[in-house]
């Protein structure tokens, strides 16, 4: 077994560039392939992000309120620079910058992070693994959150280790360390809020290792603690300005409690199957991360290869911080167990009942520590070979890279369950992106710049593709001018696109007065849409559009 390897020692220039190389080369090819299949905005989570993004700057009342209550801030404030150039926004590149960024930034930090306590050739496939994982590189390519919290994930648990490990060799760069730690954390607590738990045990261990040595008076540490608990507050204190309630986020109408809420039925029992179960919700979690990072032929293999590699390298070299790394890479599994359970944050997928997908990236958190399994377990085999046939080790590395790559294949032949899932949502609003921008167009070409009512956060990409800006909409951002439109629909807009059961649909139905319906939308499984137009503001109608 090989010692653990000094910081200042861990990895040489040359194998820095080569990972971020192989990284950069993956995610292109990455970006190619979600770019040809259209793919980019699958996800209506990606597309709803870039909406907030946008609409800081693109609205009638621009203001950070305009970040929303639900999701946190930094994944938008980061899109913020690339959403400002409207095709970038509307094709999808505005979300895919930063995601790669973070993809490849977290390829650097996985290899770094197994050069602790691997040699290059282990090290390389655990970084195959986690890197070449289709679902990661699908996420690499579209607005959401997942690959810049892992990068976040990462990172962190490298930090720790170094800081760990230089605490008692070189006090100045543990203290420096300490800084990038406790950024890392803040951007955590601003981008998920699994980020909120993870912040809180590291600092409480960084704690408990100062008190240990006798340094917990050092004035570093209270005042990063000070800016760390202030993340948090912060949140809490900007639901309040702009919300009126500092818990909005948790109980506010677009909190995930409430739209559970909003979508049981009564008297047909738990909305699903991990409904205040924990232990079901841990395994259907499990279960979950097994299916985004490994083949299904392959089972239950993956979990407890990197349960027993993990635990056995914790073993042999629990004393080199690797203790910090596989307790912070295995948290998602207590949070997302008790999260399904208790949080209204269901995950379906399709092997098990009901058989859907829904939440199915959620599983991807457990990506880095099952990629350090991997190289762990590759590592002893290696080890092995080389200590009763050493003419054979090249050939047992060989013949990992070459089962990673199977599984690469398999995992591909058999869809990455992320891709999939993020295929059947846009299925379901695809024929609105189709026919209601058209529609739309038409419209607008007789009277340009006219103002439409509209719902905007369900499916924000109607206004992309009708190619107007966000500020030519009245919509629930608006607030107290959204408000008035609301209680005279007619005078607020001379077009209104309503949907059964949304607001303006109420609205219209409360106050028809003036309105005239010129189209109807349907898709399956999708509430009904109609536009209206106010009379008189078109004088004759388009000629397609007066017959229905």
């Amino acid at each position: 077994m090989t010692k653990p390897i000094h910081p200042s020692d861990a990895v040489t220039g040359r194998e820095t560039w080569s990972v971020l190389g192989c990284a950069v080369v993956a995610s292109l090819v990455a970006i190619a392939w979600s770019w040809q299949n259209g793919a980019l905005l699958n996800y209506g989570d990606a597309v709803a992000h870039m909406h907030i993004a946008r609409r800081i700057f693109d609205s009638h009342q621009p203001r950070v309120s305009q970040l929303g209550s639900v999701w946190l801030p930094l994944p938008h404030l980061l899109m913020l620079p690339f959403v400002q150039v409207y095709a970038w926004w509307a094709s999808g590149l505005a979300g895919l910058i930063p995601s790669t960024l973070a993809y490849i930034a977290s390829c650097v930090g996985m290899y770094r992070l197994a050069r602790r306590w691997m040699p290059p050739a282990a090290s390389a496939l655990a970084l195959g693994f986690f890197a070449l994982n289709p679902n990661l590189l699908y996420m690499g390519t579209t607005a959401m959150t997942e690959p810049l919290f892992l990068c976040e994930m990462v990172w962190i648990a490298l930090w720790l280790v170094e800081w760990r490990e230089y605490l008692d060799t070189d006090a100045e760069k543990a203290r420096r360390l300490l800084y990038w730690i406790a950024a890392g954390l803040i951007a955590a607590v601003f981008t998920r809020y699994d980020g909120w738990i993870m912040t809180f045990l590291a600092w409480c261990g960084i704690g408990l290792e100062l008190l240990l040595r006798n340094r917990l008076r050092q004035r570093t540490f209270w005042l990063l603690s000070l800016l760390i608990v202030a993340a948090p507050i912060a949140w809490f204190v900007y639901n309040q300005a702009a919300f009126g309630d500092w818990l909005e986020f948790s109980r506010g109408p677009y909190s995930a409690k409430a739209i559970e809420l909003r979508t049981m039925t009564p008297g047909d029992g738990p909305p699903h199957p991990g409904w205040h179960n924990m232990w079901v919700s841990l395994i259907f979690f499990v279960k979950t991360a097994e299916i985004d990072a490994i083949a299904a032929v392959l089972g239950n293999c993956l979990f407890v290869l990197g349960i027993v590699a993990s635990f056995a390298a914790w073993l042999l070299r629990r004393r080199h911080g690797i203790g910090w790394a596989l307790q912070l890479l295995w948290l998602p599994m207590p949070f997302y167990a008790y999260s399904v359970a208790y949080g209204s944050v269901p995950i379906f997928i399709p092997p098990w009942w009901p058989h859907a997908w829904y939440n199915t990236r959620y599983g991807m958190e457990l990506l880095p520590a099952f990629a350090l399994g991997v190289g762990f377990a590759a590592q002893f085999v290696i080890a092995a070979v080389r200590e009763f046939k050493p003419q054979l080790e090249k050939f047992a590395f060989a013949t990992a890279a070459v089962l990673l790559a199977i599984n690469v294949v398999e995992v591909l032949r058999e869809h990455p369950l992320v891709y999939v899932e993020g295929t059947k949502n846009i299925e379901a609003h695809r024929p609105y992106q189709q026919a209601v921008p058209p529609a739309l167009r038409e419209l607008l070409a007789t009277r340009p710049g006219a103002t439409i009512l509209m719902e905007t956060s369900v499916d924000p990409e109607i206004v992309a593709l009708t190619g107007i800006p966000l500020r030519q909409t009245i919509n629930e951002a608006d607030l107290k001018i959204w408000d008035d439109a609301l209680a005279a629909p007619a005078k607020a807009a001379p077009i209104v696109l309503a949907f059964d059961g949304d607001a303006v649909d109420t609205a219209v139905k409360a106050h028809p007065e003036a309105l005239t319906a010129v189209r109807r939308f349907t898709a399956k499984g999708q509430p009904s849409g109609t536009l209206y137009v106010t009379d008189g503001a078109f004088g004759a109608l388009p000629s397609t559009m007066a017959a229905r």
